[in-house]
């Protein structure tokens, strides 16, 4: 019967091939070497008996050390195998390395989320303190001029967020981003108009050139919040007057020189725990029906 061809076996499988080869070629010499010597001749017969024992133990041996020594490279590379997978394990499981971009964008988020915590608290805090009763002589001064309160989120663009709703029923479509520019603008080309209103809080001295450009930067690119100069700039901007109601104290109006419909914004001191608050107005539903019909 002829054997399997080596191709599709494993080394375990052809070295077993290879051993039975080996014994089968001795088996030839041996029986070889039997024919060689005489029956009757007792003294080689002996020796020829000797000589097979050894023949035999020593193929017996090597072949031994043979399949051993495959079983032990064969189980290493398994190791090694298994070793490159766990260690291709790790590195697949492995969290990317976070860039500094990135750590900056958690940080700003996690700030954020503790911020609307402390909102979420201060506003439980003040349901039946000073934002309520705040709240409720404004929707009184509101409801007396057909207004009532629209809400505006408390994200440090409130001002310019109030504004941007109020100029939308006005035709007059500004983002809250060329707001903050247009306002930056402004002040930086009219420093004489509003430097002296801003003092350092640590010193009490007046801004240096450089701390107002930081501070008109801060307009543009963070959430600073705005306020009356701010207010003053976006006036002049749009050549409008900008009324701010009060819960305490008498309206006031920005911009008195110009003669169109003034914007109207809601100040409130204790909106949120946070300090001060914009809101932006809108018209009762009765006067809304009135104006339709």
């Amino acid at each position: 019967m002829e054997e399997p061809s080596a191709e599709g076996l494993d080394e375990e499988e052809l070295l077993v091939r290879r051993h039975r080869k080996e014994k089968k070629e001795l088996q030839a010499k041996i029986q070889s070497m039997k024919n060689a010597v005489p029956k009757n001749d007792k003294k080689r017969r002996k020796q020829l008996i000797d000589d097979v024992a050894k023949l035999e133990a020593e193929m017996e041996q090597k072949q031994r050390e043979e399949l051993e020594q495959l079983k032990l490279t064969s189980k290493e590379s398994k190791i090694d195998s298994v070793a490159v997978n766990i260690s291709n394990l790790v590195l697949e499981n492995q969290l990317p390395r976070i860039s500094k971009a990135q750590k900056r964008r958690d940080k700003k988020a996690a700030l954020e989320k503790e911020r609307k915590e402390r909102i979420a608290e201060a506003e439980i805090e003040n349901l039946s303190g000073a934002r309520h009763i705040e709240s409720e002589k404004l929707a009184q001064i509101l409801a007396a001029r057909q207004l009532e309160i629209k809400q505006i989120p408390s994200d440090g663009h409130c001002m310019y967020r109030a504004i941007e709703d109020q100029l939308q029923g006005q035709d007059c479509p500004l983002t809250v981003a060329a707001l903050r520019s247009q306002a930056a603008d402004y002040m930086q080309n009219h420093v004489e108009d509003f430097l002296p209103f801003l003092t350092n809080p640590n010193t009490g001295d007046l801004y240096t050139p450089e701390e107002f450009g930081k501070y008109c930067d801060d307009i543009i690119n963070t959430a600073a919040w705005g306020g009356q100069l701010e207010l003053r700039a976006l006036s002049h901007i749009l050549q409008t007057p900008i009324e701010i109601i009060q819960a305490d104290s008498p309206p006031i109006v920005v911009g008195e020189e110009y003669h169109k419909k003034p914007l109207i914004l809601v100040y409130m001191r204790h909106a949120y725990g946070l300090g001060e608050h914009y809101n932006s107005v809108t018209w009762l539903v009765n006067r809304a029906t009135e104006n339709c019909s």
